[in-house]
């Protein structure tokens, strides 16, 4: 199984060509982000054999040079509130310096898949493009990791990632929740929750390589 053969099969169906048309149109009349060539990258980046980790997030960022296909990742240096906090945790998890950069592609890499449910979205209009068909092929994409033999870990920070559960077969796999890192929720639970250092154990206690966070 590759994402490939996953997106093909996908694209046969009606509401994903729906979602197709309703795009074609969006990109005309609109400013879509992340740009055509970028919105599925977290696919290309994280291949399915490859899927470690699975971090949850909504929908892309929606000011111009941040979203490029990977949740929570921007391409500048001007990291969202969100962000930030779960940089902030991540610091104090590992005792490490203060990232220098917002992309996360160096997670991706290592095989943390940073899966938006909604891969696209209007400039500066939040949600914009929420029920179009993306929650449908995101839910697929869920299920069909949680087909994986291996252990994967999935983090689900706030009330929309933790909705996801009921599709994790959590005898197999390993889940790790808190609110979400947002700036109205993240000193409600989200920091001192250490869900890194706990995805590294997981990981070490299965024999695998744990990974390498830091950003700095």
């Amino acid at each position: 199984m590759t994402w490939d053969m996953f997106i093909s099969e996908e694209l046969k169906k009606p509401y994903f060509q729906d979602l197709v048309d309703f795009l074609k149109e969006e990109d005309k009349h609109h400013v879509v982000l992340p740009p055509k060539e970028k919105r599925l990258s977290c696919f290309k980046l994280t291949p399915y054999e490859d899927v470690k980790v699975v971090i949850i997030g909504q929908d892309p960022y929606h000011n111009i040079n941040q979203a490029h296909g990977l949740a929570f990742s921007v391409e500048n240096e001007d990291f969202p509130p969100s962000l930030k906090n779960i940089f902030k945790e991540l610091v104090a998890e590992f005792n490490i310096a203060y990232p220098k950069t917002g992309n996360l592609t160096k997670w991706a890499r290592q095989g943390v898949l940073l899966l938006n449910t909604v891969l696209t979205v209007r400039l500066h209009e939040p949600l914009s493009h929420q029920k179009k068909g993306w929650e449908k092929f995101t839910l697929e994409v869920v299920k069909k990791i949680n087909e994986k033999n291996e252990m994967v870990i999935f983090i689900l920070w706030g009330n929309h990632a933790k909705s996801f559960m009921q599709y994790i077969d959590t005898k197999k796999h390993k889940v790790i929740t808190s609110v979400h890192p947002s700036p109205l929720s993240a000193s409600r639970g989200f920091f001192g929750s250490k869900p890194f250092s706990k995805t590294n154990d997981f990981l070490v206690e299965q024999g695998l390589k744990p990974i390498d966070w830091d950003l700095s």
